[in-house]
């Protein structure tokens, strides 16, 4: 392994002007930083690590080797890139703000709510019209649950389950994610009303994936994943090792992004997820969700999927899936402070008021103007 250099956020602020000025808007978001880490690695050691500011980074990047000096001055200028609207059907979807997605699962077996909604379309149209009416922007239709050591789910089945949820949820104008790794099911979803494929093995799984979806041409997600590379097995959460958990997952989903763009993706429609709770263990998921301000510099908008995630159990005593709401909304928090653009989760409302509160403070700090430096 070559030389790698990475530039992490590590001071965030509430406004531009908290700091005189001299801070960055991440990804056109709500979020501001003002200290950063320049970090070198070769191989699994760090060999350097510099801490700049705005106005000082120059002084570091000039006394860098050409390589990683054009490396990490693409990384700077992607931590600022401001991201277009996602134009979903009728829908559109500004990212200058947290977006809430609701989780639709038509499953017998997911770790939360597995069974609730399979079987049942009454339910599921009920629940995703109450998600859109409390604000979710899209609905994510999953008809596979990929909790530890769920068996595959086979294709016909899944296409049973997802196909009448994307088709009431585009009757009633949703804008709609589909989370399968299956082409054949991405494209029968695509041709019922869904407007993005969402790939927890970033399309990875079958070869026939990332051409389809570059015929598509749709938004997709790519996640992390350490297993069922390759369609090796059917294991997501497997191979979990890592030298170092953040700046592995970096470079993996940098890897997954520049092959999706090679496969004829536009790069304005590659969305990126750190996929916390695969293949990672507690101190994997906490050090990726206090580096997530990191992955803007990827250049691509992120979606952070942590609802109700074992993560929490394991912070609160084991407490059950349905009783993670507070652990669930202090992670989305966490991921609003980052910038993160979409939030998957399946207490929509209660996220969403976390959400205009939020952005309500934030708003709030940017007309703060006790907070600019005085004239001399």
């Amino acid at each position: 392994m070559t030389a790698q250099i990475y530039i992490q956020p590590t001071g965030l602020s509430l406004s531009p002007q908290s700091d005189g000025g001299n801070a960055v808007r991440l990804a056109g978001g709500m979020a501001y930083a003002h200290q950063f880490a320049v970090i070198t690695r070769d191989g699994a050691q760090i060999t350097a690590r510099h801490i700049v500011t705005p106005d000082s980074i120059d002084s570091v990047l000039g006394n860098l080797p050409d390589d990683l000096a054009n490396s990490a001055r693409e990384q700077w200028t992607a931590l600022s890139a401001v991201h277009a609207p996602l134009q979903l059907g009728e829908r559109t979807i500004c990212l200058d703000q947290p977006q809430i997605m609701g989780i639709l699962n038509v499953t017998p077996d997911s770790f939360s709510d597995g069974g609730e909604f399979l079987d049942k379309p009454e339910a599921g149209r009920a629940h995703a019209s109450a998600m859109l009416e409390a604000g979710a922007a899209l609905i994510d239709i999953g008809g596979e649950s990929t909790r530890p050591g769920a068996a595959a789910t086979w294709e016909g089945d899944e296409l049973e389950r997802v196909l009448p949820a994307v088709e009431y949820c585009a009757a009633m104008g949703a804008a709609i994610s589909v989370d399968t790794r299956r082409p054949a099911v991405m494209e029968a979803a695509l041709d019922a009303g869904a407007h993005i494929i969402n790939d927890v093995s970033a399309l990875r799984y079958d070869p026939r994936s990332l051409n389809m979806a570059a015929a598509q041409d749709c938004p997709v997600i790519l996640m992390h994943a350490p297993g069922n590379q390759g369609g090796e097995g059917d294991d997501l959460h497997a191979n979990g090792s890592y030298s170092n958990v953040v700046l592995d997952v970096f470079d993996w989903l940098r890897a997954a992004r520049d092959r999706a763009r090679g496969a004829g993706i536009a790069r304005d429609h590659i969305i990126l997820d750190p996929g916390i709770g695969f293949g990672k263990t507690l101190a994997d998921n906490l050090a990726l969700m206090n580096a997530l301000p990191l992955f803007h510099a990827l250049g691509q908008p992120l979606v952070l999927g942590v609802s109700r995630k074992r993560m929490i159990g394991a912070l609160s005593h084991e407490a059950p899936a349905d009783r993670r709401l507070g652990g669930s909304i202090a992670l989305a928090m966490a991921g609003m402070n980052a910038g993160v653009q979409l939030l998957r989760v399946h207490d929509v409302p209660q996220t969403v008021q976390a959400r205009n509160v939020w952005r309500g403070l934030r708003d709030a700090a940017l007309t703060d103007f006790s907070m600019l430096a005085a004239e001399e």
